[in-house]
């Protein structure tokens, strides 16, 4: 195998702090092959090219016992509604794909990680990192952005970075020379919880109670005043706890409270908000409900938000605002929700609506999608089906007609995939491969 692939930033090299690595072969899963009923959407590729956001899935789990310690990574990324995946995954016996770090030292035998390991930060190197995104993106420019600190990538001739412009082949691919990331190690099999405690008394708590002042002038407070004294208050044993000003907003927006760009809001007589803390060790999780009093705060009457019923018009999961999945629980087609008035576009340029619970904002949002669905245009003649071997009708759609599509598409049992048209709950589909 070729040592020293190219990492020529002196930043980048600081960042990763480990040496070049040998190129492998490693298999990419066709974007065709993924059955998208978790649609992640479309992404519109102006001219120019487009930012594209990489989601990466990444795990090291420690010797445990019999087990062996084993590491597993997946990336998937969107261009032009197709979703591209590549995956890795290596155990002790087999660790040519992927190299693992810790500090300078390379760790050959995976196995020496064991469960006194866990908690703790390596990084992990893959070459040749392989993204499908069909041939009907064959030759477009787009930038592929990997928005963290703690990981990057770069092609042939560029150096290490975060965010890589990249030109598609003509089969609509392209590979990374090299993706370095962190990852920590976990231990699964060790059964300790997270426990919440009194900060003075270190007595365990399963809720807590704040008592802050507001300022005399105009009644306000500052976000950063309740993280202080929340993070005095209560630590998380074994845990580490989050930054809670996102929830702490979230709470206050559910009581149609602004907060400034500077933290700033009007406080209320009192509001709750959860603490969160999350284990290095084997991701153990435990939540803290928090009620902030403010003793000279304003009355605050709950109101409702403005709301509209819709219809899932395609199974539905739910996603917080930073586009990641919340849960398990899904939305059935052809079951209503309450959502927002309006849609809401997030960074990777996908519409959701937000769902609305007892007449408040709840913080889930749904891919307008599955509600609204995609204009799309056929570029051949089609048939409407109900089944892989039975039309619904004998309707022909003419090539360059506009049809609305809702949701990702289906797998039928012939192997193909479609898009179910027509708001309503006949079955109706069309082959995906007439718009493309």
């Amino acid at each position: 195998m070729k040592k020293n692939l190219r990492i020529v930033s002196v930043a980048a090299a600081a960042l990763l702090a480990v040496a070049p690595v040998a190129a492998s072969a490693v298999s990419t899963v066709n974007a065709d092959a993924v059955t998208s009923v978790d649609h992640l959407g479309s992404v519109t590729l102006p001219n120019n090219g487009a930012v594209v956001n990489v989601k990466p899935n990444i795990s090291l789990n420690t010797k445990a016992g019999s087990v062996d310690a084993a590491i597993s990574v997946s990336f998937s990324a969107t261009v032009n509604g197709t979703t591209a995946n590549a995956n890795f995954s290596v155990n002790h016996t087999n660790p040519s794909n992927i190299q693992l770090f810790k500090g300078s030292e390379e760790i050959k035998d995976l196995n020496k990680v064991t469960e006194a390991d866990a908690g703790q930060t390596y990084k992990v190197s893959m070459t040749n990192v392989g993204l499908n995104f069909g041939s009907q993106n064959a030759n477009k420019k787009v930038t592929l952005s990997f928005g963290s600190d703690n990981w990057a990538a770069h092609n042939m001739t560029d150096a290490m970075k975060h965010s890589v412009e990249v030109k598609l082949d003509k089969n609509g691919v392209v590979n990374l020379a090299q993706v370095v990331m962190d990852v920590t190690a976990k231990n699964f099999a060790n059964p300790t919880v997270v426990t919440w405690l009194n900060g003075t008394t270190s007595a365990p708590v399963t809720a807590g109670n704040i008592t802050l002042y507001a300022g005399s002038d105009a009644g306000k407070m500052n976000v950063a005043q309740v993280v202080a004294q929340a993070r005095k208050n209560y630590v998380a044993m074994g845990a580490k706890v989050a930054d809670p000003t996102n929830n702490i907003k979230e709470a206050l927006k559910a009581m149609n409270i602004d907060v400034d760009a500077q933290g700033w809001f009007v406080a209320p007589k009192s509001f709750t908000f959860n603490l969160t803390a999350k284990s290095d060790v084997n991701d153990a999780t435990a939540t803290l409900p928090v009620t902030v009093n403010v003793p000279n705060g304003k009355d605050v009457t709950p109101a409702t938000v403005p709301s509209q019923s819709k219809t899932i018009m395609h199974n539905a999961y739910f996603y917080d605002k930073d586009a990641k999945r919340v849960g398990t629980d899904k939305v059935t087609r052809y079951n209503t929700v309450t959502v927002a008035m309006n849609k809401t576009k997030f960074s990777n340029g996908i519409e959701y609506y937000e769902v609305v619970e007892n007449g408040k904002l709840s913080g889930k949002f749904i891919n307008a999608d599955n509600i609204d669905g995609t204009k799309r245009t056929l570029k051949h003649n089609a048939y409407v089906y109900r089944s892989s071997k039975k039309r619904a009708n004998k309707v022909v759609l003419k090539k360059g007609e506009t049809v609305t599509t809702y949701g990702g598409s289906y797998t039928f049992k012939n192997g193909k995939k479609y898009y179910k048209i027509g708001n309503d709950t006949k079955k109706t589909y069309v082959k995906v491969a007439n718009f493309d």
